[in-house]
């Protein structure tokens, strides 16, 4: 019994020593890249940063290309997820509204990738947008519900809105201001880190999806 007891613990010893970390891409724009910022700075940094400080074994990947819409992160699926790839963190149509994209649009770009990271047995956690006021009360509506309906329909993790963090949950976008670069559209670090305040405890739970606790 003593020489069995040794051996278990060094096979359980071994197997911790090479488990894997999970490994989430986030697929977005420049809110995802860290347009304005230090590196350390941006949001996958400082994200990463979180989840680890909260137990998460977990490396996470850049997928945001500032200026993307949500037509070209779909187009980049296939490449960003790789075989190692676990999960996938998706902040898409920031651009699609500067652009004054048709919301049905967007919901197909958003349901393509969806479509795919179900395909490639991929935990997702979709984040939301505001759409501002300016384009109608029907398109502001048209264009957030398209993330809640999807979420609902594909059965992943679900944020209504990156941004809310900025207003304390609120809809007036001057409160933000504070938060956000000299552009006024791009979070400062302090407005990253109060986003990932928020958005870290999803984040933590799309984690632990993909790794199977």
């Amino acid at each position: 019994m003593r020489k069995i007891l040794p051996g278990i613990v060094f096979i359980l010893s071994a197997q911790m020593a090479t488990a894997e970390p999970v490994t989430v891409a986030a697929l977005g724009d420049s809110l995802t890249q860290g347009y304005g910022l230090p590196q350390a700075d941006g949001f996958v940094p400082q994200l990463e940063r979180w989840l680890r400080d909260n137990g998460a074994d977990v490396v996470l990947v850049n997928a945001g290309v500032s200026g993307d819409t949500s037509v070209g992160g779909a187009a980049r699926l296939d490449w960003t997820l790789t075989p190692e790839v676990d999960a996938l963190i998706v902040t898409l149509g920031g651009n699609d509204l500067l652009r004054g994209i048709d919301p049905s649009v967007t919901r197909t770009s958003l349901e393509k990738i969806l479509s795919g990271a179900e395909d490639a047995g991929v935990e997702v956690l979709l984040i939301g947008m505001p759409a501002p006021a300016n384009f109608g009360a029907d398109y502001k509506a048209a264009f957030e519900a398209n993330y809640s309906e999807l979420a609902e329909a594909y059965g992943v993790l679900f944020v209504p809105n990156f941004l809310s963090a900025l207003t304390d949950g609120g809809t007036d976008p001057s409160a933000a201001r504070a938060f956000l670069q000299e552009d006024g559209i791009h979070p400062s670090a302090e407005g990253v880190a109060r986003i990932v305040d928020t958005i870290g405890p999803v984040a933590l739970e799309l984690v632990e999806k993909a790794g199977g606790d």
